[in-house]
């Protein structure tokens, strides 16, 4: 999909022109929208350091997502903008939040969760396609995903949407080096069709990206990227929840799991906890 002259990249965006209404229009009929310029220079510059100090620290929730043989390598992280005050300064103060508040046409935006994903150079591992929602201990249609890379991104390496997918089924979510339903129990949901077997019958979309651009979907819509070749690809990804999620506690270990949650959280009540924090309201008109 090529980027239209209304969509090339501002040094200094502001919610108007970042996210007009044919924007908005997009994600809610695609799930899935690429917002140019979002962040700044030194947006990207301290967020690629607290990757760094991430890297070099990871939480106990971190994962190798590559397998063993693998000439590159896949790490993944969650939950660590409480003690990363890079990752905190790009959450709290950015346009980011504001952003998924207008594509989601929610008045509130809170914090689900923060996600690291990087592919050093030559990693083959490819992410699968999938849903998110599934994975998650949480119900609603008012949700929205960012993914803000740190280097420039190919098409070939990009994450990509089937188109629509967001209006669901839910499908099975499985992990993804071995396939295992460990989620919901095989065959209460459906599975997801062979996308690659014919990638000309679906209506897959993705963008080449640059730092400083993001892309925002919605956490039913189906969505994969590639491996990497020589370049180095970090990404950090945030998860903001609307009006209408509540919880829904699951009887199984989430990704990622929050434990303790469900003495908190009852099934059915709103995210109203320190560990989601509202990064942003809309302004009420006078």
């Amino acid at each position: 999909m090529l980027d239209s002259k209304a969509d090339q990249r501002s040094t200094n965006p502001t919610l108007t022109s970042v996210v007009s209404q044919r924007k908005i229009d997009d994600f809610r009929r695609d799930g899935a929208v690429c917002v140019r310029g979002l962040f700044s220079p030194d947006e990207i510059e301290r967020c690629r350091a607290g990757i760094a100090k991430n890297m070099a620290a990871p939480s106990h929730r971190a994962i190798v997502a590559s397998q063993p043989d693998d000439p590159g390598y896949f790490i993944e992280d969650f939950c660590n903008w409480q003690r990363i005050d890079e990752y905190r300064e790009l959450i709290f103060r950015s346009h980011a939040a504001e952003t998924a508040g207008a594509l989601m046409g929610s008045s509130t935006v809170r914090l689900y969760h923060d996600h690291l994903l990087v592919k050093e150079p030559n990693t083959r591992q490819k992410t699968p396609w999938h849903q998110d929602q599934p994975y998650y201990n949480l119900d609603g249609r008012q949700n929205c995903s960012m993914w803000a890379p740190m280097d420039p991104v190919g098409r070939a390496s990009t994450l990509e949407f089937v188109a629509g997918t967001h209006n669901g089924p839910w499908l099975m979510p499985r992990t993804f080096m071995t396939s295992e339903a460990k989620w919901f129990p095989e065959g209460s949901l459906a599975d997801l069709p062979d996308i690659e077997a014919d990638r000309g019958v679906f209506d897959i979309i993705g963008w080449e990206l640059e730092p400083g651009d993001a892309v925002f979907f919605h956490m039913l819509t189906l969505h994969a990227a590639g491996g990497v070749g020589s370049g180095r690809r970090r990404v950090l990804s945030v998860r903001f929840l609307g009006d209408d999620i509540r919880h829904a506690p699951r009887r199984w270990k989430t990704s990622p799991d929050f434990p303790g949650l469900a003495d908190e959280l009852p099934a059915g009540a709103p995210f109203d906890h320190p560990s989601f924090p509202i990064l942003w309201r809309r302004p009420e008109r006078i």
